[in-house]
C-alpha cells in the first residue's frame, strides 16, 4: 500500500501533512530539554465525528496532522455541557466540587453556585505557582457575572482573576461572531471594537490573539514556559461563519442526514475510530428521513419561513450544515497559525497540544434547529449577521456518529470527545490511537505532571480539594493509567459511572430507571443489559449515591 493511501486511511490528508513539516531547529532542539509549553485547545458543541481525523467529511487538515504525528484518544469522555465542562477541565475536579454542577444560575448549594469557587485552582493559577506564563484567548463561562458591558458587573471570577496574565475573549456562553456585544480584553469591554470593524470574525480572533500572545511571549520572555487555553466558541451556535469558508461546502450535505451519517460510520469504522461491531444508532425519532423532509410534512414556523423566502427544507438545512461546517473549517485554519507560531519560535517540539471538544453535538432547540422567525424576517440566509440559528438533533446526530443523544445527556452522544495529544519531544508512538478510558479532569493532572510541578494544597488562603483526575501521560507511552475509582458524571439530573467495561447510566426524570451497557461490546448503547446484571446494578448505583454526597450532587428532576 502507498504511504498516501495509508494516510488516508487514518484520516489525515496528505496536503495537512506538508503545512508545517521541517527540520528541528536549533533552539527547538535545546527547548526540547526543558519545561514544556501547554497549549490546551477546546471546540465547542462539537460532535465525536466533526474533524477529519475521527471521520468526518469537513476539512481539517493541521488537527489531522497533530493526529498523525501525535495520539488520538477513541475513549476520551467530557463532562455534558459547557460549564461543567469547563470547570472540570480547568480544575481537575468534578465539576461540582469547584461549584459549577450546573450552569450561570445560582442555585444556592454548594455544587451548583454559577460560580467556580474558591476551593479550586485552575490550570492558570497552578501552573503560575510552578513558574509558567499563562494565556487565554475565547470563551471564559464559568461565572454567573458576564455582563461585561456594564461597567459595574462584579470581575472576580474572570480569568485575570482566575490566574492568567492575558485574556481576549467572552465571558459568557455564546455571542455573535460577527460582533460579539462581550468581547472583552484582559479585564476591559471592547465590543465596541469589533462592532466598528467590518471584517471582524470572532474565531478569527481568538485564534490570532493566540498568535499573538506566543510570539510575543517568545520575543520577551523565552526562556520561561508558558500555558496557553485556547478556547473557541466554534461551532456553537449562533451559526456564523465567512462565505468564504461556506463556499467549500456548497452541495456536499444535498444528500442529507441519512447518507450523510452512513458515510461518516463506514469512514470510523475503515480509520479504526470504532469498532465494526457496534451498530450505528438510529436515526432520532423526532427528525424525518432526509427523502421525506419537506415544509409541509414539517408544518409550523418552519413552513411559514420557507414560503417566504423560498426556498426548500432540503436546501434550507443543508445550508445549516454548510456553516457549521465551515466554522470548523475556519477554527481549523486558526490552528494552523497557531502551530506555525510555535515552529517559527522554535518551540513546537517540547510543546504538549491538547484538543478536545466540551460536550458533543448539541440538538437545542427544535427537531431542525432554531432561527426561522430571524430567518422569515430578514429573508437571509442561512450563517449570514442577520441570522440567528441551530442544527437541531436533525445534523446534531449526524456529528455525534455513531453514538445517540446529545449535549447535556451523559449517553456517549452527549459526553464523547476526539482528544488529540501532540508532543513531538515525548510522544514517539506517531498516528497511535489510545483506548485508555480518560476524563476532561485529567487535563490539569497531565500538566501538572508533564512541567514536573507542583499542585498546591491551600492557594490565597483557602484549602484546596485534591485533585480527582489522573495523569495522562502514561497513555502516550501506551501504559495504563493509574485510575483507582470509577468515573462518574450528573448534569440536570442526568446521571452516570463507568467502572471498566460498565456503564450505568440514566435520564434525567427518572432517577429509578438506570440502565446498563457494556460498553466494550456496546458503545453505541443499543443493548440495555439492566434486567440481567440487578447486582451490578445496584453495586454501581449505590457507588453513584456515595460519590454525589461526597462531590455535593443534588440532581435536579
Amino acid at each position: 500500500m502507498q504511504r498516501r493511501d495509508i494516510l488516508s486511511l487514518m484520516g489525515i490528508s496528505v496536503a495537512g501533512m506538508v503545512l508545517w513539516a521541517g527540520t528541528v531547529t536549533g533552539a527547538e532542539a535545546a527547548r526540547s530539554t526543558g519545561r514544556p509549553n501547554l497549549v490546551l485547545i477546546m471546540a465547542d458543541d462539537m460532535g465525536f465525528s466533526d474533524i477529519g481525523c475521527y471521520g468526518s467529511e469537513i476539512k481539517t487538515p493541521n488537527l489531522d496532522k497533530l493526529a498523525g504525528d501525535g495520539v488520538r484518544f477513541r475513549r476520551f469522555y467530557n463532562g455534558a455541557r459547557c460549564c461543567p465542562s469547563r470547570a472540570s477541565l480547568l480544575t481537575g475536579l468534578y465539576a461540582h466540587q469547584a461549584g459549577m454542577g450546573g450552569m450561570e444560575p445560582d442555585r444556592k448549594v454548594p455544587g451548583y453556585r454559577g460560580n467556580i469557587n474558591k476551593q479550586c485552582v485552575t490550570i492558570a493559577e497552578a501552573m503560575k505557582t510552578n513558574g509558567y506564563a499563562t494565556y487565554m484567548s475565547g470563551k471564559w463561562h464559568l461565572t454567573r457575572h458576564a455582563r461585561a458591558w456594564e461597567p459595574e458587573e462584579p470581575k472576580f471570577n474572570w480569568p485575570r482573576q482566575r490566574g492568567f496574565d492575558r485574556f481576549y475573549g467572552i465571558i459568557g456562553g455564546a455571542d455573535d461572531y460577527f460582533a460579539p456585544r462581550g468581547l472583552v480584553r484582559d479585564n476591559t469591554s471592547i465590543g465596541q471594537e469589533a462592532k466598528d470593524d467590518p471584517g471582524y470574525y470572532f474565531t478569527d480572533a481568538v485564534s490570532d490573539s493566540a498568535v499573538g500572545y506566543i510570539n510575543d511571549h517568545c520575543k520577551n520572555s523565552p526562556d520561561k514556559p508558558f500555558f496557553a487555553y485556547v478556547a473557541y466558541t466554534a461551532p456553537h451556535w449562533k451559526l456564523m461563519a465567512l462565505k468564504r469558508d461556506i463556499a467549500k461546502y456548497k452541495g456536499r450535505y444535498d444528500e442529507g442526514w441519512d447518507v450523510l451519517r452512513k458515510e461518516r460510520h463506514e469512514r470510523m469504522i475503515t480509520m479504526g475510530i470504532i469498532d465494526k461491531k457496534w451498530p450505528l444508532s438510529p436515526r432520532d425519532e423526532r427528525v424525518l428521513p432526509w427523502k421525506d423532509a419537506t415544509a409541509s410534512a414539517v408544518g409550523g414556523k418552519v413552513e411559514e419561513a420557507l414560503k417566504i423566502t423560498g426556498v426548500s427544507l432540503q436546501s434550507e438545512m443543508a445550508r445549516k450544515m454548510e456553516v457549521y461546517a465551515a466554522m470548523i473549517d475556519n477554527m481549523d485554519q486558526g490552528i494552523g497559525r497557531l502551530v506555525k507560531a510555535l515552529k517559527k519560535n522554535g518551540q513546537l517540539e517540547n510543546t504538549l497540544i491538547l484538543f478536545l471538544s466540551d460536550n458533543g453535538g448539541c440538538d437545542e432547540w427544535g427537531t431542525y434547529g432554531f432561527g426561522w422567525n430571524r430567518m422569515k424576517k430578514n429573508k437571509a440566509l442561512a450563517g449570514m449577521r442577520e441570522t440567528s440559528i441551530s442544527y437541531g438533533p436533525a445534523w446534531a446526530h449526524v456529528s455525534n456518529t455513531p453514538f445517540r443523544w446529545y449535549k447535556l445527556y451523559v449517553h456517549e452522544g452527549g459526553i464523547s470527545t476526539p482528544l488529540i495529544a501532540h508532543w513531538p519531544a515525548r510522544i514517539k508512538d506517531k498516528g497511535a490511537f489510545r483506548d485508555q478510558v480518560g476524563h476532561i479532569m485529567d487535563v490539569m493532572p497531565t500538566f501538572i505532571d508533564a512541567a514536573g510541578g507542583k499542585y498546591p494544597t491551600d492557594y490565597d488562603g483557602n484549602k484546596i480539594h485534591p485533585m480527582e483526575g489522573v495523569s495522562l501521560l502514561p497513555a502516550f507511552e501506551g501504559k495504563d493509567l493509574k485510575r483507582k475509582a470509577p468515573i462518574f458524571w450528573e448534569h440536570i439530573g442526568n446521571r452516570a459511572v463507568r467502572d471498566g467495561k460498565w456503564k450505568l447510566v440514566s435520564l434525567r426524570g427518572a432517577p429509578d430507571d438506570w440502565e446498563l451497557y457494556d460498553i466494550e461490546a456496546d458503545r453505541t448503547e443499543m443493548s440495555n443489559l439492566a434486567d440481567a446484571h440487578p447486582e451490578l446494578v445496584a453495586r454501581m448505583a449505590a457507588a453513584w449515591h456515595a460519590w454525589s454526597q461526597r462531590c455535593n450532587v443534588v440532581p435536579r428532576q
